[in-house]
């Protein structure tokens, strides 16, 4: 078991390392859409790259979610097969919003630096994937706002 410190010091270490690793300009929260961004997520058990809808109007979360719905064919043929689509995503702070995601489905947990390499190689894979079908389709997505 580790400390808050010996645990906040590895998280640290893991996404450090994971920028050392690959040294890249993501795209993340410049999206310019309001409570529209890309986000990598790890944590003790699991990893997943995802797309959140954190608008505080829930309608423009709403319009956007549906556009990109209108577009799930092509990413899940085109881009990422296993993509998942979820309209009412739990946080762990219990807010509830939309998210659009796909899970790294080895073993994996951010205490385990031997489950780190195969995570970042998913990281720079999928998300690469997700910033290049958000390029692709960026101003149909942009028409719901």
């Amino acid at each position: 078991m580790f400390s808050k410190e010996e645990s906040a010091q590895l998280r640290k270490e893991f996404w450090t390392s994971f920028g050392k690793s690959f040294p890249r300009k993501w795209l993340l929260y410049n999206t310019k859409i309001k409570g529209f961004a890309f986000k990598f997520q790890a944590d003790r058990k699991k990893a997943f790259i995802c797309l959140d809808f954190e608008n505080p109007e829930d309608i423009a979360n709403e319009l956007l979610y549906d556009q990109l719905l209108s577009l799930r064919k092509i990413l899940e043929s085109e881009y990422l097969p296993e993509v998942i689509f979820d309209e009412s995503f739990e946080l762990d702070s219990g807010k509830t919003i939309r998210r659009i995601y796909v899970p790294f489905e080895k073993k994996f947990s951010i205490h385990n630096k031997n489950t780190w390499r195969d995570c970042f190689e998913f990281f720079v894979e999928h998300m690469s994937q997700f910033e290049l079908f958000f390029y692709e389709y960026e101003d149909f997505i942009q028409q719901a706002t």
